[in-house]
């Protein structure tokens, strides 16, 4: 299934497309990596490591306290 898009025209003029619905918070499943780039940190074994123990431990909230 494809996503609908959106255009819309950006500062310079030309249009881009984005994503019809946003997603944000732990409604999505969300992988290791992703939780610790939402952190903003460096993915680095152990912080993935990290990250792995914290979603099997908090679910969809592990996430949540970065995103809104």
């Amino acid at each position: 299934m494809k996503e609908k898009t959106t255009k819309e025209k950006t500062e310079d003029g030309s249009t881009a497309s984005r994503p019809s619905r946003l997603y944000t918070g732990g409604e999505r499943p969300i992988d290791p990596e992703d939780l610790v780039m939402a952190s903003g940190r460096d993915v680095t074994p152990e912080r993935v490591e990290r990250a792995k123990r914290l979603i099997e431990e908090k679910g969809a909230a592990a996430v949540e306290r970065y995103l809104p």
